[in-house]
């Protein structure tokens, strides 16, 4: 079953896609759930989503008061939208401080993400971090994506317009041009367009979900490339991210990203989420695929 594509709030339907279902108690060695798609113009899984959604699976096998903070993704096959995603999780460990998770996305019976999470009870210690960057323009400074498309005719305006993240540039925007400095970083402000309820575990989980909208835009910042360019093919490879700190992702939060290298049909990118009151909560970090045809190619 497919979340069809209404004019339904679109934090409501995140929240809906975060909802697992236990599979009526269905279990193997693993521990079942089942989550449902929303319907995307390619018919693939938004790799956030599948990506939340197996956060979310490993965090209903742990004790509540041992938040996620950290997890390691492999995106192994393009999901279909158009059919449910069974989530199976392994409880590999559950020490007196720590506990790891092992989930594995299945669609027709094969895996196409495979995640391992760790989970702590919080505790004092060492405590420090890098430094809000300068310069940032307030988000209510900057126009919003539904601004900025209003005027837009292109396939996949009303996909991102049912995005339930508000998403700020602080540089141009790349949704249908690149313009502006061709430099390998890109920030943007974010968060929900709507309230969460009191769950440090479902902001984490929201926030995973969150964090792959915009991560590769440092490497195609670099080259000049926008998200329209004819015959370009993206793929997420794989996704990390570690929570720092409490989070709410229905607060305005700071995503600055920086792309090191790019290489071999590859780009790597890295990201750092600060909230409003300078506090880095996340560090994230993801490798994509990035193929661009041959005449775009020849004008790099």
């Amino acid at each position: 079953m497919t979340v069809p594509h209404t004019q339904a709030d679109p934090v409501e339907q995140m929240l809906a896609l975060l909802d697992l279902s236990d599979a009526d108690g269905a279990q193997t060695a693993e521990e079942i759930f089942v989550g449902q798609s929303q319907r995307q113009p390619h018919g693939r899984v938004f790799g956030g989503q599948v990506l939340a959604q197996s956060v979310m699976a490993a965090i209903r096998t742990v004790d509540p008061a041992r938040p996620i903070h950290s997890m390691h993704g492999y995106f192994l096959r393009p999901g279909n939208a158009d059919q449910p995603i069974t989530f199976g999780v392994e409880r590999l460990r559950d020490g007196r401080s720590f506990s790891a998770r092992r989930t594995h996305a299945y669609q027709d019976g094969v895996p196409i993400l495979s995640m391992i999470a760790s989970f702590q009870v919080p505790a004092p210690g060492l405590d420090h971090q890098e430094e809000f960057p300068d310069d940032i323009p307030d988000p209510e400074t900057l126009p919003s994506t539904d601004e900025l498309l209003a005027k837009v005719d292109h396939p996949a305006r009303s996909t991102v317009l049912d995005r339930p993240y508000d998403i700020r540039h602080v540089q141009p925007p790349l949704y249908v041009a690149a313009k502006g400095e061709r430099v390998a970083v890109n920030a943007v402000w974010m968060k929900t367009k709507g309230p969460l309820p009191d769950d440090e575990n479902l902001h984490r989980g929201a926030l995973a979900f969150g964090s792959d909208y915009t991560l590769l835009e440092s490497v195609l910042r670099q080259h000049g490339v926008s998200w329209v360019t004819p015959g370009m093919n993206v793929a997420s490879l794989d996704h990390a991210m570690w929570w720092h700190r409490p989070v709410r992702v229905d607060d305005w939060l700071l995503y600055v990203q920086q792309s090191p290298s790019a290489s071999g049909a590859r780009g790597l990118s890295t990201g750092k989420i600060f909230n409003r009151r300078r506090e880095l909560v996340a560090t994230v970090a993801q490798e994509g695929m990035i193929r661009l045809p041959g005449d775009a190619l020849a004008e790099q």
